[in-house]
Parts: C-alpha cells; sequence; structure tokens
C-alpha cells in the first residue's frame, strides 16, 4: 500500500464515524488523522472514492458550511439532497450552521 493510500484509508475511518445528521469540514478530519493543513487531500481522497462504497462522504463540507463546488454539479445537489434527508438544515445562502450541526468528536 502506498503512503497516499494508506492516508485515504484513515480519512475514509475518520468519515465513517461522522454522525448521521451531523457534518465535518475538510480541515477537521485532515487535523484528526493528523494531517493538519491538508483539507485538500481529503477532497482528493473522497473524490478517489468508488461508486460502490459505504463512506458518508456527502457529511464533508467546507469550512464556511456550504458544499464545495464540483466539476460535475449534479454531485452537489446530491449531496445537498443527502444531507437534507438527514435532517441537516441550509441558510437560504446555502449554508449549513457549523455551530449545529459540526461534529463534536469526543
Amino acid at each position: 500500500m502506498t503512503e497516499t493510500e494508506s492516508r485515504y484509508k484513515k480519512i475514509y475511518k475518520m468519515v465513517e464515524q461522522i454522525p448521521r445528521g451531523q457534518v465535518a469540514t475538510y480541515g477537521q478530519i485532515a487535523r484528526l488523522v493528523g494531517l493538519p493543513r491538508h483539507a485538500r487531500m481529503v477532497g482528493y481522497a473522497l473524490h478517489a472514492l468508488p461508486n460502490d462504497n459505504n463512506v458518508p462522504w456527502q457529511r464533508v463540507v467546507n469550512a464556511k458550511g456550504e458544499v464545495s463546488p464540483r466539476a460535475t454539479p449534479q454531485y452537489e445537489d446530491l449531496q445537498r439532497h443527502l444531507l437534507e434527508c438527514e435532517g441537516v438544515v441550509f441558510s437560504d445562502a446555502g449554508r449549513i450552521s457549523l455551530k449545529t450541526y459540526q461534529w463534536k468528536r469526543l
């Protein structure tokens, strides 16, 4: 296993711990897996997920509490829909209140 694959595996294991109805930021996940200031790597890892996975990728948002733009806009709509189905509320500006919904890992 390469170093990148090992890091991605750690990221996936952490994301799997985010409870339904809560979110974490890319930077938060990076810090939790020991990769501070590597938020983009979290994004790359989630982008690399195979379609047939159980990792709740939709629960990771940017530091503003927004769904990050993607090359394929349908994924932004899908992510928002999945989060709303979990009870996460978006403001009219398209933001999630991190104060309310951010995962507080013990």
